[in-house]
């Protein structure tokens, strides 16, 4: 195993597997990735190069104003005219920057991407530069370098419809693409050599990877059968000591900490609401209690009021269901409801059943806009919300009741209670 080097103060590539070396650049003052990703440490643009007998293999390229850095590692362990194959995991800017100036020095090398780049490819590399070959691949699909073989995964959604991973089966070294990556830029490369980057990992699966859990299970059922003694992302530093710990890792931050607590026949229900003068809590109660009646089913109940978003955001990945009540107030439902439904947009919540109820003095508009948010979520609304005009009436508690009796009974697929 090759030692860390500190990689800032030349421009060599580096080894870290036979004929397997390193070849991206540093960027340690970026701040904010892509908008929403804070980079305290900056970030690292991963590119690989792999060394065959029968020609050489580029995996993944850089930002485009990062690469002279690329050029100068390429450069310093190979001569263009060696290039045989490139790969591209996943065409996203900050990967594929300098794909076009790579293959007009390199004209002879043959370009890979998944099946999905396509689209991706033209759009991103603009007319001028979409008239470049390329071979597209999938699970399966592999390609020889003599002594050496590229094999394809194909990993969608990690985190864009293109994404793949590519393993080098002699060296039993995993490109993952950005898949257990992170924005963490330290020049000595290595997990086990550079500062802690925990959390940087973890903040990095929950911004970029957390919204698409389900095929990162998916992907985790093509990567955990391989045998690996590194994982290379293209992102943060390379993994070589226990590599097997971060797809450990993501296995358990995909997976639905409430499946491994309870009976997974059971349905969860959380019901979400803020009250201005009680009459919303009361209707939130009694359709709790309705809810609570229908075997199967566990219901939570949340008061907004003072309490803090980001825990509730774990707590609806879980849910099967979700409820949401607010009074209406100058026309709109109230902050808590709204800042708690704008930051759903890190889980998938699609296919999640919703509805929404709320008190109102005048006009009672709360309720309707909740909807529609939930079905801008892709959330199923299966019925109509309640809506109440000021203190609800023992008969409106009643209906708050059947309320909530109604969406549990749709969750459980008790038709013939429903129908009833």
């Amino acid at each position: 195993m090759k030692d860390a080097v500190d990689v800032s103060s030349h421009r060599n590539a580096v080894e870290f597997a036979d004929g397997v070396y390193w070849i991206g650049a540093l960027d340690p003052t970026l701040r904010t990735f892509d908008i929403i990703l804070s980079t305290a440490n900056g970030t690292t643009y991963n590119a690989y190069m792999v060394k065959g007998s029968e020609g050489i293999a580029i995996v993944d390229t850089v930002k485009e104003n990062f690469s002279d850095e690329f050029f100068a590692r390429l450069e310093s362990v190979a001569d263009y005219e060696d290039i045989k194959v490139i790969v591209l995991n996943h065409l996203e800017p900050d990967h594929s920057g300098a794909l076009p100036e790579l293959m007009r020095r390199a004209p002879q090398a043959k370009l890979y991407i998944s099946r999905k780049a396509t689209p991706m490819l033209k759009a991103l590399l603009k007319p001028a530069k979409a008239a470049l070959e390329y071979t597209t691949v999938t699970t399966g699909d592999s390609v020889s370098l003599g002594d050496r073989t590229l094999r394809f995964l194909h990993t969608p959604f990690l985190h864009w419809p293109d994404t793949q991973c590519t393993y080098l089966e002699e060296e039993e070294v995993l490109f993952s693409g950005d898949v257990f990556g992170c924005h963490f830029c330290d020049k000595r490369l290595f997990n086990d050599r550079v500062g802690d980057f925990r959390f940087s990992f973890e903040y990095y699966y929950a911004h970029i990877m957390r919204p698409f859990k389900s095929h990162v299970l998916d992907a985790l059922k093509l990567i955990e059968p391989l045998t690996f003694q590194q994982i290379a992302p293209t992102h943060g530093p390379i993994l070589r000591e226990k590599p097997r710990s971060y797809v450990t890792r993501y296995r358990e931050l995909s997976t639905p900490s409430l499946s491994r607590e309870m009976d997974s026949i059971v349905q969860t229900l959380i019901i979400f609401y803020m009250s201005s003068y009680g009459n919303t809590a009361r209707m939130a109660d009694e359709i709790s209690e309705g809810a609570g009646e229908v075997e199967g089913v566990r219901v939570s109940l949340y008061d907004l009021e003072g309490g803090v978003i980001d825990p509730f955001v774990d707590l609806i990945e879980d849910a099967d269901a979700l409820l949401f009540g607010s009074p209406t107030i100058n026309g709109d439902a109230v902050k808590p409801v709204w800042d708690l439904l704008s930051s759903l947009a890190v889980i998938n919540i699609k296919g999640k059943l919703g509805g929404a109820f709320g008190s109102y003095g005048w006009s009672g508009e709360a309720v309707s806009m909740i909807e529609d948010r939930m079905e801008g979520l892709k959330m199923h609304i299966p019925k109509e919300g309640i809506r109440i005009k000021l203190i609800p009436s023992d008969e409106e508690l009643e209906k708050c009741r059947t309320f909530g009796r109604w969406i549990a009974d749709e969750l459980v697929g008790n038709h013939e209670a429903i129908m009833n």
